[in-house]
């Protein structure tokens, strides 16, 4: 990389760490800045996934106080998304890259669509919770139901995770009954388990280009921090505004290839 190339990688990877942070979709910003470096796509978005993992334990570790008296739920949870993790991470390598290059803009244009509904997701959510007196259904934990749904979305984000925030939030959002604030916390200990297996499996079977995790580690570390600390300041639509800009590129880039 040349040295503008690493600014722009450690650059993208605070933008990364900060929406991770705050809602999710932050590969949309790292991962077509890496392909614009010049790298495959699947060492890219391998590269992508291990360089994320600091910046979702930072993220956590700046929700900590909404994460008091959810030890449980973490640790049901947290297996859940460890295991769909680590499926995801093994359909990544078992398909040809081929079929990576097909899949990707897929699904980087239904992670768009998720992001542009986001605010109606949320309004049906609380007409949901109005209707029924604020409670969240038959189990307290959301039952099976939420596992499951969380289990696909865990796949998901081990394969690519774009938007995986946004499908966590929306699953808990409707199944658990809790603040936004205190599922957004178990949001961020969620794709940091998913993030961490996945890349504790890329480091012993997949092509790295260390010098990308490195920047983007360093980068969505702070930013992990920047989303705890102020993120919640920022207007919702300037951050869809720039996840969609972002994601476009990615999906343009990925077809012009």
């Amino acid at each position: 990389m040349t040295i503008w190339e690493m600014l722009a990688v450690f650059a993208a990877g605070i933008g990364a760490g900060t929406i991770n942070t705050i809602v999710g979709s932050g590969t949309l910003i790292t991962f077509p800045v890496l392909l614009a470096t010049g790298l495959p796509p699947v060492v890219a978005n391998v590269s992508n996934t291990i360089g994320l993992v600091p910046g979702s334990i930072s993220g956590a570790i700046g929700y900590r106080k909404e994460l008091v008296g959810q030890r449980s739920r973490i640790l049901r949870l947290g297996l859940t998304a460890l295991v769909g993790g680590l499926i995801g991470a093994v359909l990544l390598l078992a398909l040809p890259s081929s079929a990576f290059d097909m899949i990707v803009p897929v699904l980087i244009g239904l992670a768009l669509i998720l992001v542009v509904l986001q605010p109606k997701l949320s309004a049906a959510l609380k007409r949901r919770r109005e209707q029924n007196g604020d409670t969240a259904g038959p189990h307290p934990d959301g039952g099976p139901v939420l596992l499951l749904g969380l289990l696909i979305a865990s796949a998901y984000g081990g394969y690519f995770g774009a938007a995986q925030g946004v499908l966590y939030l929306s699953l808990m959002g409707l199944l658990l009954n809790d603040s936004l604030q205190r599922i957004n916390g178990v949001k961020n200990i969620l794709g940091a388990v998913v993030n961490g297996v996945a890349a504790v499996f890329f480091v012993f079977v997949a092509e790295i280009d260390w010098t990308a995790v490195l920047l983007i580690a360093v980068g969505s570390a702070l930013g992990g921090q920047v989303g705890a600390k102020i993120g919640r300041r920022l207007p919702p639509t300037v951050l869809r505004g720039v996840i969609v800009a972002v994601g476009l590129i990615a999906i343009a880039q990925l077809l012009l290839k």
